[in-house]
């Protein structure tokens, strides 16, 4: 990205602009307040966790504490950490040519004081954007002290300069982070001896690398994401390091359907229509999961499942497009038979449900679309739709059948108007949109006992 091309190049013309140096956790600080009381949303593509982990993260910015989320897998948590970048200056002014991103009137390293020094006024000023100042680091057991904090440069070393020059130092993902972000996700997966090595990143903000102590007085705010302990098996936060975090936040599923849905809406990418009612009962499915003795609830049901399942729904309904060549694709219900062979292996079941998961998630699936068709469908006379399969209108859906051909078995019917206005389809829309409403209220009937439906190979046929 190019920087605006008024603004100041040297540390001179910096300084009789007015830039004047300020923390990063002030300046977080202050731009957080100026959205809230400009009535803006700090958050965008933040779902679900207004009333509860919001609050507590602003109060944390607020307070300049270092922050750790903890959650089960798929909650949002890096989500929410990559948002902390809209609450940085769009454009940061930074020494030119040196590593650490450094203030020019308030250089930190051995270089930075040097060309300071040297140069005076007339230090070049480079401006930094704020996607730049982010830095990600994902925990794994093979992570060094030299990836995080650094290590000394044998090529350095061997253009002639001492071991004991400071410029010999590469410097690692923290320091160069300086007057930024760093984020450290699956923090209990790095091995405790580097966990130690961010005791003096956080608390005394100066490093050691191979003995050299060198002060530098580093401006980084630090956030980190973890799964529970009591989850994970893998490690664990030292103490002295978790009573560094000033912040400790715990984060959760949505705790809607509403949310659930909205999150699906927003993250999903389909490649064909799914409508609301098909989205709620998939909304209800996983919070079905989430709740079921057979599911392992330590690991957790990510937000990703329902995310991947309606991604699904949608492909199921794009392929039949395609064979049947109508169009546009529109899901309809018996694409949701999709959803529990495909995504069998994203759920950790409870030992002893050996062979049995394919029928516990087509029993939550199916319980699922019957509360959805309840709070759709309730209060509807649905009995002349009945009545039409008893009078040997047959009626059959499937991954080869149209949905021109799916309606053309019924008659004319009054009721199925009024399906199609409660799930929010038009008369004039066409036919496979029609055609979805139709089948939801067949298969909610065929749910409720009421009529009866035999399944092969991807059709079903609903009857009396």
């Amino acid at each position: 990205m190019t920087a605006p091309q008024d603004l100041p190049v040297t540390a001179g013309a910096l300084r009789a602009a007015g830039y004047e140096p300020r923390d990063v956790k002030s300046e977080i600080r202050a731009n957080l307040l100026r959205v809230l009381e400009a009535g803006g949303d700090p958050w965008p593509g933040i779902v679900g966790f207004e009333r509860t982990v919001v609050p507590q993260l602003e109060r944390a910015l607020l307070a300049g504490h270092d922050i750790v989320l903890l959650g089960e897998r798929g909650q949002g948590k890096t989500r929410l950490l990559r948002t902390l970048i809209g609450l940085l200056d769009e454009w940061t002014p930074v020494i030119a040519g040196t590593e650490l991103g450094e203030h020019p009137l308030d250089p930190i390293s051995p270089l930075g004081k040097r060309l300071a020094a040297e140069l005076g006024d007339d230090l070049p000023v480079t401006w930094r954007h704020r996607s730049e100042r982010y830095a990600e680091k994902l925990a794994t057991p093979d992570t060094s002290v030299g990836d995080l904090i650094g290590d000394v440069d044998p090529v350095r070393v061997a253009e002639g300069r001492s071991l004991g020059d400071p410029e010999t130092i590469h410097f690692g993902l923290v320091p160069r982070a300086h007057r930024g972000i760093v984020a450290v996700n699956e923090l209990p997966d790095l091995a405790e001896r580097i966990q130690v090595a961010l005791l003096n990143v956080m608390e005394e903000r100066d490093i050691q690398v191979r003995g050299y102590t060198l002060r530098l007085p580093l401006d980084v705010l630090l956030v980190a994401t973890a799964n529970p302990e009591d989850y994970t098996n893998r490690g664990r936060i030292i103490t002295p390091l978790k009573d560094r975090f000033g912040a400790e936040i715990r984060t959760h599923y949505p705790l809607s359907v509403e949310a659930e849905v909205a999150l699906v809406r927003q993250e999903a990418n389909l490649v064909a229509e799914v409508g609301d009612p098909l989205i709620e009962a998939l909304a209800r499915f996983v919070r079905q999961l989430r709740e079921s003795p057979a599911i392992d609830q330590r690991s957790g049901v990510s937000a990703r499942f329902a995310v991947a399942a309606a991604e699904t729904v949608a492909a199921a309904a794009l392929r039949r497009s395609a064979l049947t060549g109508e169009r546009p694709a529109v899901a309809r219900p018996i694409d949701l038979e999709s959803v529990p062979a495909v995504l069998r292996g994203k759920l950790e079941f409870e030992s002893g449900e050996e062979g049995r998961e394919q029928e516990h998630l087509t029993h939550l699936l199916r319980r699922a679309f019957a509360e959805t068709a309840r709070g759709r469908l309730g209060g509807l006379n649905l009995r002349p739709l009945v009545e039409a399969l008893g009078d040997g209108n047959l009626v059959t859906t499937g991954e080869r059948v149209a949905g021109s051909e799916m309606l053309s078995a019924l008659p004319e019917l009054p009721i199925l108007h009024e399906v199609a206005a409660r799930l929010g389809v038009a008369a004039t829309d066409p036919p496979p949109r029609i055609a979805s409403a139709v089948e939801f209220a067949l298969e909610s009937l065929y749910l409720a006992r009421q009529v009866a439906k035999d399944s092969d190979d991807g059709t079903a046929v609903y009857g009396p």
